[in-house]
């Protein structure tokens, strides 16, 4: 790995200065902080400048049950080895569900693979890396609306900029499909309300005419009592690819692009009827598809689901509501770490980490 791996004791002076992010983070390009923490204890008051620096910041070590104290979870990604040590694994399903919880992570590939992984996007992609984390430690403390409004506010303002603009002049080009007029199919029976995302020519990319169809059929089930249960599926190879890459950049303004994102929101009407809506999902769950999903009370996933961020990637942040949805069910460091290194998760893992409820 290129990034400098430093010792805790060698940083822990720096963070309490008051000019910790000139001293820790010098070259602005690479605004990344990684920490060796093996055997340390992190006080109150480092945890707060840690979380104060702009930068993203990776503590690692050789095994994580010597590594003690509140303060560790102000990392935004924790890699060890060997996980192990009782709550430091933060395995299981559900673990999630704690905000303030410590989940490390032992990747296949080891701590320098990781390391090297999220040096590579912090070095390409420096601005949405920072915007990524320091939105995910501040939604921590908000209810749903405030966090998808922080969450869209990041959004738009990295729609504005430099790494956004690059790769809209770099994107992939998709030709002309053909595509089913209707976006969602919604059936109504008895007591339960169907929908069905109805484009798998473009695996039921999310696109704004995919949106407000949801968000209206959710508006019903929110004022009708009788819809007792809310199914969510998708037709063809998978679930949902995530936004639709051709309505990208399409919008006048970021201003503009915010207040549609705001009140046309369809994470917060499903976290609305949370307890009535389960989610089936099945093969590709990208962005939209998994952070939308991830508010629902209960999710099931096929053996072939693979889930992916990849926005950081894009030069953007979650824009569904993923820095709400998936820190509630998998903790704010796993989260981090899906954003900022865009690896495709595989069904199983999904399941231990509490990002689905069963396998189907």
């Amino acid at each position: 790995m290129s990034t400098a791996v430093h010792p805790y004791a060698e940083i822990v002076d720096a963070l309490r200065s008051p000019y910790a992010s000139d001293d820790l983070v010098p070259d602005a390009s690479v605004p990344l902080l990684v920490t060796d923490v093996t055997g340390r204890t992190v006080d109150r008051e480092a945890a707060h400048a840690l979380k104060a620096l702009p930068a993203v910041t990776v503590a690692v070590g050789d095994d994580a049950s010597g590594a003690s104290g509140a303060g560790m979870a102000a990392f935004d990604v924790l890699v060890a080895e060997n996980p192990a040590g009782g709550a430091a694994a933060g395995a299981g399903a559900g673990a999630g569900a704690d905000s303030g919880a410590v989940h490390w992570l032992a990747p296949d590939g080891g701590v320098a693979s990781v390391v090297a992984t999220i040096d590579e996007r912090v070095r390409s992609h420096p601005q949405a890396s920072v915007a990524a984390v320091r939105l995910l430690r501040l939604s921590e403390g908000l209810d749903t609306v405030d966090g998808l409004v922080a969450e869209s506010l990041t959004y738009s303002t990295l729609q504005a900029g430099p790494e956004f603009a690059h790769w809209l002049d770099h994107r992939p080009t998709r030709g002309e499909v053909d595509v089913d007029p209707v976006p969602l199919l919604v059936e109504r029976s008895e007591k339960e309300l169907r929908l069905v995302f109805n484009r798998p020519e473009i695996h039921n990319a999310f696109g704004f005419e995919v949106r407000d169809a949801l968000v209206e059929a959710l508006q019903l089930a929110a004022a009708d009592p009788g819809i007792e249960s809310v199914r969510l599926t998708g037709r063809g190879p998978s679930f949902c690819s995530g936004g639709d890459l051709r309505e990208f950049g399409t919008l006048p303004d970021p201003a503009s692009a915010h207040l549609i994102r705001t009140t046309r929101s369809a994470g917060y009407w499903i976290d609305r009827v949370a307890e009535r809506v389960h989610v089936e999902l099945h093969g590709a769950c990208i962005g939209a598809g998994i952070e939308l999903s991830a508010f629902a009370g209960h999710v099931t996933a096929a053996e072939d689901v693979v889930v992916e961020l990849p926005e950081v990637g894009m030069g953007l942040v979650p824009g569904a509501g993923g820095t709400v949805s998936l820190p509630r069910r998998i903790g704010r460091h796993r989260s981090a770490y899906l954003t900022l290194t865009g690896e495709r998760l595989p069904a199983h893992t999904a399941l231990a980490w509490g990002l689905v409820d069963e396998l189907s």
